[in-house]
């Protein structure tokens, strides 16, 4: 139940989707005996599409979770294992063209194949499965044994993880299939907006992980006053907003323990 209702309440929560749907529903208001009343829904929705398009309220919001976990200190030595959570590998795509597609930054397979080379004693976990709504779509770790395989990267290192559908999953699953000792160092690799979460849900779990972030966004000290296209300016503000209702989420439903969790 709460997978759905994540994936749904979550989706008519976005920004983008929330004004477009109370602009539709405006217009189809001016057509009733409450015109007035659509008029209105429809002009606040394109005011406040043109605010949230124009500002960079997006990355005002991703900039406290980016800067939460810095990066990782190379000079702590080489850990046991480095596990990397999916999201970034179309599965529909994927079985489209026959070959591992891999969408939006890619960071995340980036850091996974740079560290498997700098770390070659270390164990790879790749946690992703099917996240669709109706559970239809081959795992996402499914595709990604060939793309390692054309880096290099031994098969008998690597760990896949395809029952996962979201984060805390991530951490549950994984744990039960690993089975980490006392002692190990395991890296979590993921977006370094989703580390908050993604740690909070690991050490929920009893796993305790040292944050890898990947895949900023916006730069530490940067002007947020760059030009950006209004296009971008939407989906880094959904991607935030989708990053704080999730922490919101978890935090009410005991998936994390706090709301906001720091190194």
């Amino acid at each position: 139940m709460f997978f759905i209702l994540s994936k749904s309440v979550a989706f008519l929560l976005l920004p983008s989707n929330f004004l477009i749907a109370l602009g539709l529903a405006g217009v189809l208001l001016m057509a009733t005996r409450w015109r007035r009343a659509g008029v209105r829904m429809a002009g606040t929705s394109l005011v406040l599409l043109a605010i949230v398009g124009l500002l960079p309220i997006g990355d005002l919001l991703i900039r406290p979770l980016e800067k939460r976990f810095p990066q990782w200190d190379v000079h702590r030595g080489a850990p046991y294992g480095i596990i990397v959570l999916g999201g970034k590998i179309s599965s529909g795509l994927s079985r489209d063209y026959g070959e591992p597609v891999v969408v939006s930054d890619g960071a995340r397979i980036v850091a996974m194949l740079k560290l498997a080379h700098a770390y070659p004693d270390a164990r790879i976990v790749y946690s992703g499965g099917d996240a669709s709504l109706f559970g239809n779509r081959t795992p996402e770790a499914s595709y990604v044994s060939s793309l390692l395989d054309s880096f290099g990267v031994s098969r008998e290192r690597v760990t896949l993880e395809s029952r996962s559908r979201n984060t805390a999953e991530n951490a549950a699953f994984t744990k039960d299939l690993i089975k980490p000792k006392p002692g190990e160092r395991w890296l979590l690799v993921t977006s370094a907006q989703h580390m908050p979460r993604a740690v909070g849900c690991f050490r929920e779990v009893g796993f305790p992980v040292e944050a890898y972030p990947v895949g900023w966004r916006v730069e530490k000290q940067g002007s947020l006053l760059n030009l950006n296209a209004s296009s971008e300016r939407l989906s880094r503000l959904d991607s935030a907003a989708h990053e704080w209702i999730g922490l919101l989420a978890y935090w009410t439903t005991g998936k994390t323990s706090e709301f906001l969790p720091a190194p």
